[in-house]
């Protein structure tokens, strides 16, 4: 019998290839089902092109449709790693330390933080435009297959915007990957109000919103594909050690308060102050790989190094294989998270 399943995919730039690997992964065992899908920024991409390939070609349609997303965004510039360097970089911490002390990548990111987007007028090119422009939004946008959730930040309000069905479009993608310090906002209507509003990142708000799954529609079944870490024992003493650590609170903050809010919920079932039925009583699962995404930091999210690019979608294959062995009969079942101790 079918497990089915909700999933929920972060944003994390070029570590998104994890993701990749873990959803490659999970399209080979035929007893998972997938219901809904909730992405924001690269979980967003990585969602339009799952979904999108699953109403083409099923799974084999998925897979092959991920991997054209990533082997374009492989080609996407890399001026801070020659090609020829990197074969001398197969550890990911050493491609990670060997970006952030280039002096490409420092001078990118000094500029960044100094020139405003706005500032290179008709110079201004946002790379993945192509990458998502390229999306079969008709198969993205069907009415069969999982349904699709896209996460992005309205600017004006600071609140999360979630665009699904036919609102789900090249713009709407480009917004839940709107970096602000990188990319010019992109303006769309807002999915609520009809108007049209300025949206960023949104990961700054839903990282990737969960709440969508709580339809009575959708199984109870939730698993996160996390590519930030929660966990990080070593404490920052670098300039960039430092504003990695805040790049990844940041982006884990939206997350960690709508699993909170789950167990919250679990433990009122849990006593008795909720009746069954009152609220949906989520199951939550979690893959990731803590000590891969430790090695690597935000230098490795905004350059796309082919050769990582790789060695990430492998370790995102490792870590679903090592999840369903696991916890696959779990589905439907029981929950493989352990929220209480997170948040004790």
């Amino acid at each position: 019998m079918a497990k089915s399943i909700n999933l929920a995919l972060q944003g994390g730039g070029a570590h998104g290839a994890f993701t990749w690997g873990v959803l490659d992964r999970i399209l080979e065992d035929e007893d998972i089902e997938i219901a809904a899908i909730s992405g924001t920024s690269a979980g967003a991409l990585n969602g339009a092109a799952l979904k999108a390939g699953l109403v083409k070609g099923g799974r084999e349609g998925a897979r092959a449709a991920l991997d054209q997303v990533w082997g374009k965004v492989s080609t996407l510039d890399m001026a801070a790693v020659p090609e020829w360097a990197q074969a001398f970089f197969p550890d990911p911490g050493f491609v990670s330390k060997g970006i952030e002390y280039s002096w490409a990548y420092m001078w990118t990111d000094a500029v960044s933080r100094m020139v405003s987007p706005y500032a290179w007028g008709a110079l201004y090119k946002n790379p993945l435009e192509a990458i998502v422009d390229a999306l079969d939004f008709d198969k993205v946008c069907a009415s069969k297959g999982p349904e699709f959730f896209v996460c992005a930040t309205l600017v004006r309000t600071g609140k999360i915007r979630v665009f699904t069905g036919d609102r789900i479009n090249t713009q709407a993608i480009m917004a839940s990957a709107c970096l602000p310090t990188l990319y010019q906002a992109v303006e769309l209507e807002d999915p609520e109000t009809g108007v049209v509003e300025a949206f960023w990142d949104g990961g700054y708000t839903g990282n990737p919103a969960l709440w969508p799954f709580f339809k009575s529609s959708l199984p109870e079944d939730v698993v996160v594909v996390n590519i930030n870490p929660i966990l990080r024992e070593k404490v920052p003493v670098t300039p960039p050690e430092i504003q990695n650590r805040i790049n990844e609170i940041s982006f884990n903050a939206s997350l960690m308060r709508e699993l909170r809010a789950i167990n919250f919920v679990q433990r009122l079932l849990a006593n008795g102050t909720l009746q069954p039925g009152q609220m949906k009583d989520m199951r939550v699962h979690m893959i990731g790989d803590d000590a891969l995404m430790n090695a690597l930091s935000v230098a490795t999210k905004v350059v796309a190094v082919p050769s990582l690019l790789v060695q990430m979608k492998d370790a995102g294959r490792r870590a679903a294989g090592a999840f369903l062995a696991e916890h696959k009969d779990s589905i439907g079942v029981r929950q493989t998270a352990d929220l209480r101790s997170m948040f004790d």
